[in-house]
């Protein structure tokens, strides 16, 4: 029943997990994300938050992304909240793929107007955002490959592995609910 999208990408799991470690990256690769307010010094810890603004200016929501599995090089969980709209569970699922790997992202909304409609109104639409989500993050990880391979490489130079964490009950309870 979710929304569903697959990319090959030219780089290590490392390379893009790098990029989903850093919650300032966030807006840069998140289609709808305007702004980041603050991210958690814990930070891809399971249970951290990082705090974003959704929407155009001045119509803007304020909410958060709580990390609810963190397992590089396989696979991230995150529970996004965003306002009046509720919220959703998204996974990326990372395997080897030829000289590079192939990312899916998963993504179903558990809250909100979304998850009351049937999946024939908000997949189409979630389908197409991820596209692009996807293709923005590739860019940074292809990037972070590239800079890697030149020796250039100064922010994130490894895939931080954060002290055990706990993602809140309620990011556990949507992940059971989403089955995702």
């Amino acid at each position: 029943m979710a929304a569903r999208n697959t990319r090959l990408m030219r780089c290590t799991p490392d390379d893009l997990f790098a990029v989903l470690s850093d919650g300032w990256l966030y807006p840069v690769w998140v289609v709808g994300a305007a702004r980041m307010r603050d991210v958690d010094p814990e930070w891809p810890q399971e249970g951290a938050r990082i705090h974003h603004s959704l929407g155009i200016w001045p119509v803007m929501v304020h909410d958060t992304t709580e990390m609810v599995e963190w397992d590089p090089p396989r696979c991230v969980r995150l529970r996004p909240k965003a306002g009046p709209l509720g919220r959703g569970i998204i996974r990326f699922d990372v395997r080897a793929h030829g000289d590079g790997i192939a990312v899916t992202i998963v993504e179903e909304p558990v809250t909100g107007l979304p998850a009351a409609l049937p999946g024939i109104l908000w997949r189409p639409v979630l389908t197409l955002r991820n596209h692009e989500c996807l293709n923005r993050l590739a860019f940074l990880a292809e990037g972070r490959r590239e800079e890697r391979e030149r020796g250039e490489l100064e922010a994130r130079p490894e895939t931080p592995d954060p002290a055990e964490g706990a993602p809140s009950p309620q990011a556990e309870s949507d992940a059971r609910e989403s089955d995702i």
